[in-house]
This record gives C-alpha cells, structure tokens and sequence, in this order.
C-alpha cells in the first residue's frame, strides 16, 4: 500500500485506539481528581444521657448523617472513657440547673480529643446557671468546651409540674434546635449568657434545696420512691434505670442504691405502678406530684430506646 501524504490502514486503527485510550485515561484520572477533592467526612460523636428521651432525641438529631451516638450510662457500666474525633458533643437533662451527678463524675473521668467540642443541655422551666455550672466543671476537669447552649424542652419533672399540662406547651422545639444545630455545623464557639438575676435564682434554690453543689442531686432510690400494686412485673424499671437500681426479688420489685432522680423509673413504668414516698422531710417533695396519672416521655423516643441506652 502506498503511503504518499496519506497513512496506510494500519497506522490509521493504531492511531484511533491510541486516542481511544487517552480519552479513557483521562476520564479516570479526572474521576479520581474529583474523588480526591472532596472534603473527609467529619467524625461526630455524641454522648448523651436521657432519662424520658427529651436528650436522646436531640442526640439523634446532632448527630445526623454518619456521626456516632454512645450513652454515658453504657460508657460508664463499659469503663470506658477516652474517645477521640473531629467533633465531640454531650447532651444531658440539667437536675437544679447542675448536670446528673452521673454526667459529673463522668466528664471528670472522660479525656476528650477533638478540634471542636460542643454541650446541649436540656431544660423545661428554669436554666439559670447552668452553662457556668457546666463550664467550671468540665474546664476543671480538663475538658473545656467551645459551644455550650440551653435547649427549652418538656419539663419532666412530677413533683412541680403536670406532665398532661406540660406537653401542651409549645416552647418552639424543632427552631430552637434547628438553631443550634446550625451554629454546631458552623463550628461556632459561643457559651449563651448568664445573667445575674439567674446566678441569684439558682443560690436561692440551693439554700431551699440544701444540695451539696460539688454532688447535685444524689438521693437513695429507697427512701424516695415506692413500686406499688399495680406492678405486674415487666421489668421495665430493671432495665430504665441508669445506675441499676431496680431489680427482680421473691417478693416482687426492690430498689436500692445512690439515684441521680433522673425519674426514668417513674415516668418509664407502662403500669404507672412506681410513685414518690410521702417525704415531709424533703422540701422538694413535700408536697407530693402534681398529677400521679400523668407520665412522659418523648413522642420520638420508645421505651425500648430508653431500655437500650440505660441497661446495666
């Protein structure tokens, strides 16, 4: 075949597959410069300890897509306590605008390694104090936190309050936590302020409370509470309680033990079968529960969820 100014057959097909395969390698190697350019997933974790499910419900929400949720109850029953992440947030239920003597002597313990660390606490009527309280704590312990907010939700607490009144309250939960979530995306470093009337309401609750504020609340489950009989033995309260308290005897339920009066007995019994002693001598409980028909516990959280982050 002659080649003059033009090129034989075979020169032509070697030429179209040398070209052929160029664009392929180039299609490669573009699809791997843009997988090499997208940005690592932060790791996230959440730890939280949840009681009637108001902060694990918002554990769940911080922690959406792919972060990693752990309870504090499990982490202490596991001894675990080093962890180690981009993010690391705590959610917890302020008791007297202090954290559960559980979280406490947690965070005491914890050795927390992240670029950014967050705290939500939950509260329903008064927060006072509580993000000081919160921060002198956890800078004592070594762990300071960038971001610490107050998250208004249902108060759950039976001696003050009626639960069946107090779920009809709109108190803008989904914006409110919206809000926070965006600030924890942004990585902001914020602790929402403290005023000084709010620093007064909280001496004055501890002065009525005669709390010790280096422990918070830390009662004996026997001498506040009372499984009566319309307990039918489920179990419920064995598996709800984040210290253990309850447990199965020849004589029906028995409880014993230090209690953090987080109520996940009380509110998470089906049969409403666990109720408060008469305790004239506690000013807290003087006067009883509002209502002892009435028991909460969030409407996105089961009592199987409850059962799974407080099991000992």
């Amino acid at each position: 075949m002659g080649t003059d100014k033009g090129i034989s057959r075979r020169e032509a097909l070697a030429r179209i597959g040398m070209i052929v395969a160029g664009i392929a390698t180039s299609s490669i190697g573009l699809s791997a410069l843009s997988s090499c350019a997208e940005k690592p997933q932060k790791k996230r974790i959440i730890l939280y300890f949840t009681a009637t499910g108001n902060c694990l419900h918002v554990a769940r929400q911080l922690a959406e897509p792919e972060g990693q949720l752990l309870s504090i109850p499990q982490m202490v029953r596991q001894n675990r306590y080093e962890f180690e992440a981009d993010e690391i947030g705590i959610v917890y239920p302020i008791y007297g605008h202090m954290p559960p003597n559980m979280v406490r002597n947690f965070i005491r313990k914890a050795k927390l390694k992240a670029g950014y660390k967050f705290a939500v606490l939950t509260y329903g009527a008064r927060k006072c104090d509580a993000v000081e309280i919160w921060d002198g704590i956890s800078r004592e312990a070594g762990n300071p936190f960038d971001y610490i907010a107050t998250l208004i939700m249902v108060d759950n607490w039976l001696p003050n309050f009626d639960m069946n009144e107090q779920i009809k309250i709109e108190k803008h939960i989904p914006e409110n936590l919206q809000r926070i979530t965006g600030d924890i995306s942004r990585r902001r470093e914020w602790h929402e302020p403290v005023s000084e009337e709010e620093r007064q309401m909280h001496a004055g609750f501890m002065t009525l409370s005669g709390l010790d504020p280096e422990v918070g609340f830390l009662k004996k489950s026997e001498r506040y509470f009372v499984v009566t009989e319309n307990c039918i033995g489920c179990g419920a309260c064995t598996d709800v309680c984040p210290r253990g308290n309850y447990e199965f005897t020849s004589n029906g339920i028995a409880m014993q033990g230090d209690c953090d009066f987080c109520f996940a007995c009380i509110q998470n019994c089906p049969q409403k079968a666990i109720q408060f002693k008469k305790n004239d001598e506690d000013p807290l409980l003087a006067k009883g529960e509002r209502n002892p028909n009435a028991r909460y516990r969030n409407e996105n959280i089961s009592l199987m969820d409850i059962k799974r982050a407080n099991r000992q």
